[in-house]
């Protein structure tokens, strides 16, 4: 149904799911509450799904959470693998016996998870209107990984993966020789990422920047504790051309346009050094938009210091999602735009601000859709 109304909870509901963004005064969740209907959060109900499958991998992580699930969705093609990822994608076939579901820490939302094998992107401070710092954050990974029955797949370089109190075999992987599954000879170039993972093959992947590299070392390490044939999986892996919103792009004369999801620093950072390996002779102008007060109280000296290395930065109003401007009255996009004199304000009507530059990359960065803007760039460079 499209509006919320209590009529549509009716007699024949067997069960209602609802996710984080509905609360209790919503009128169909009070309605079911009345009535005593069994209700699931939606991280309860994939928590019992998972259940139902002989190989379930929760796929988690700060950053890079959605680009790993597509990548073993794409990975283990030929083996028969369900999965679910953030951005919206899914594929479901009762016959098959993997299930990889991308899964969320925020609010601790992955603990009601089953997974055999629990895989680890990363840890980093994120969701500072729910962790309370990052010993907060390590705590919840830790839970979550305890909670594999087979095995726990973690990033091995990262500094907090290695401080989790862990009860469960774990295998690391990473860059260092300190790590169980390693890719070497690392070569970036702009036709993507060649390395060597030791006792599997030889990689050479359209892949740009070091995150996809450990993206896809992650799956990688996953297929190889499930002995998947190194051939399978370096083929299937060469068909990876990026996730739903991240790193998406449109050629448009001599420019690029990028939509991508990055909003904490490091994955700005990120998306710029995929840019800068793929795009070296171009400008890069970035558009980005704040998601949360709270984020941007937490993190506007880091976003001014990745933003330096672009030629030039135009920044959104802050989108204030679950959050309210009065309570954070303060915080503004300010906080990054005077810190930083590449720094300028935009709005999302401004595109003919940006439609003065040319042979440049133009990288939109945030979580919500301001496909409005990127649209009307889009035609003004056309016109020219």
């Amino acid at each position: 149904y499209y509006g919320q109304r209590a009529t549509n909870i009716t007699d024949d509901v067997d069960v209602v799911v609802y996710t984080a963004a509905i609360h209790p005064d919503n009128p169909e969740f009070a309605c079911a509450k009345e009535k005593g209907l069994p209700m699931l959060t939606r991280a309860e109900l994939l928590g019992q799904i998972m259940r139902n499958y002989d190989t379930p991998v929760a796929i988690s992580g700060t950053h890079g959470k959605t680009t790993t699930t597509n990548m073993m969705a794409l990975a283990f093609s030929k083996e028969g693998i369900n999965y679910l990822v953030g951005d919206g994608t899914g594929c479901g076939n009762k016959n098959n016996t993997y299930f990889a579901l991308e899964s969320c820490e925020y609010q601790r939302h992955f603990l009601a998870y089953h997974p055999e094998i629990a895989v680890i992107t990363n840890i980093d401070l994120d969701h500072v209107d729910y962790y309370k710092d990052i010993n907060d954050v390590v705590d919840a990974y830790t839970s979550y990984a305890n909670l594999a029955s087979k095995v726990v797949i973690a990033y091995g370089d990262d500094p907090y993966t290695r401080t989790m109190k862990l009860n469960k075999p774990v295998i690391y992987f990473g860059l260092s020789e300190k790590n169980d599954v390693r890719a070497e000879n690392v070569v970036y170039s702009k036709e993507g990422i060649s390395f060597t993972v030791k006792d599997y093959g030889h990689f050479n992947l359209p892949l740009f920047g070091h995150h996809q590299l450990l993206d896809a070392l992650a799956v990688i390490t996953v297929a190889k504790e499930e002995n998947l044939p190194f051939e399978e999986v370096n083929a299937n892996l060469k068909q990876f051309h990026g996730a739903k919103r991240r790193f998406t792009e449109t050629k448009v004369g001599n420019n690029i346009i990028i939509d991508d999801y990055a909003h904490h620093p490091n994955e700005v950072k990120a998306t710029i050094e995929a840019i800068k390996q793929k795009y070296p002779e171009k400008k890069l102008v970035i558009i980005f938009q704040p998601h949360t007060f709270t984020r941007t109280k937490e993190f506007a000296k880091d976003l001014v210091e990745v933003f330096k290395e672009a030629d030039q930065s135009y920044i959104l109003p802050i989108h204030p999602a679950r959050e309210k401007q009065e309570d954070y009255k303060e915080v503004t996009s300010n906080l990054i735009i005077d810190n930083l004199s590449s720094a300028h304000a935009i709005t999302i009507d401004e595109a003919k601000t940006l439609s003065q530059y040319d042979n440049t990359v133009f990288a939109f960065m945030s979580p919500n859709d301001i496909s409005k803007l990127e649209q009307e760039l889009k035609r003004l460079l056309e016109e020219k």
